[in-house]
């Protein structure tokens, strides 16, 4: 008898494990269907709306250009005026932004997304910010019973249109899963870097050695032009040898190199000097605030914010190779 109480008591935690796994499950999927909000149209934000669309979620945007909007809402996006509206409609919420002041604004402004957030609402921001402003936003979030998460991205226009981004997470651990299920959807990899605030540490790092071999790389194809060789070639050279790097084998910054990226458009598109240089002040705040010697970051971080004084802002920050020439020619 004791045996069968036994078996009997087993199926039954098996039985009632197996309906709260499909409860989950469902509610899960149900969450699936509900729309998600996208703040923030720009070169990242409508690749990454649209990868979005493509795994069945339902987009509600804003931008605050209204001329951005039209390719989202081309391909299905419901298109509303402000972030409030978009948080009142959306309890998952994904913002891509240029600065720090731009989430401050689209977080607490007048018509910002705190000013109409439910309850529980999950927040994800891709925006590249100062670490310190997404404390304060989590703080802010927190307030208002909702969850604020940092998630910058790394692999430019090209990995945003492809979903093959990398995100690094930072934000409460038990939040990272529902994260999870809507990065997976733009992006190849989500890594999770610890509390709020650590995201933005790991892209602030990768972004000051992005720069660091940018320059590395456009200073060696300059001196190897000057000197005689081919630039196809050297590029072939290097990107067999040592000296290989994402600059060289992916992104090369010399024209006619390579076909689908910046420097075969005029320095078009892709990852702005501007913006590059915003990030590298970051890098050098933080390793101040840190007591932490970056001398070539510091020195990347000079180079880029005299290429926005020189008239590069808008130009892809490859455009340093075009910079060291015409600085070679003076």
């Amino acid at each position: 008898m004791a045996a069968l109480f036994r078996g009997c008591r087993n199926f039954y935690k098996r039985s009632h494990k197996h309906v709260e796994l499909t409860l989950v499950s469902c509610s899960r999927s149900m969450a699936s269907k509900t729309p998600v909000g996208f703040i923030g149209l720009g070169n990242m934000g409508t690749p990454m709306a649209r990868n979005l669309l493509k795994h069945g979620y339902p987009v509600i945007a804003t931008d605050v250009f209204p001329e951005s909007c039209k390719e989202l809402q081309d391909s299905g996006a419901q298109i509303l005026d402000c972030p409030a509206e978009v948080a009142d409609k959306a309890d998952r919420i994904i913002t891509m932004l240029p600065s720090s002041p731009n989430v401050i604004e689209v977080y607490t402004g007048s018509n910002g997304i705190l000013k109409k957030i439910k309850k529980g609402t999950l927040l994800i921001d891709s925006s590249t910010i100062d670490p310190s402003v997404s404390k304060e936003m989590a703080i802010a979030a927190e307030k208002m019973g909702a969850v604020f998460m940092d998630a910058p991205v790394s692999g430019g226009v090209g990995a945003a249109s492809l979903a093959k981004l990398t995100f690094m997470v930072g934000g409460v651990e038990e939040e990272f899963n529902a994260a999870q299920e809507l990065l997976t959807c733009m992006g190849a990899t989500v890594v999770y870097c610890g509390q709020v605030g650590s995201g933005q540490a790991a892209k602030i790092c990768n972004n000051m050695l992005l720069a660091i071999g940018m320059i590395g790389t456009a200073e060696t194809m300059n001196l190897g032009i000057r000197l005689g060789l081919d630039p196809k070639l050297l590029a072939k050279i290097l990107n067999m040898s040592s000296g290989r790097c994402w600059s060289s084998d992916t992104y090369n910054p010399v024209p006619g190199v390579m076909e689908g990226v910046p420097s075969a458009n005029n320095y078009q598109g892709g990852f702005g000097t501007l913006l590059m240089a915003k990030d590298l002040g970051f890098a050098q705040d933080t390793a101040t605030s840190n007591r932490t010697p970056i001398p070539l970051g510091s020195l990347a971080h000079q180079i880029y914010r005299a290429m926005c004084a020189g008239g590069y802002s808008n130009k892809d920050f490859s455009s340093v190779f075009q910079f060291l020439r015409e600085e070679g020619v003076q």
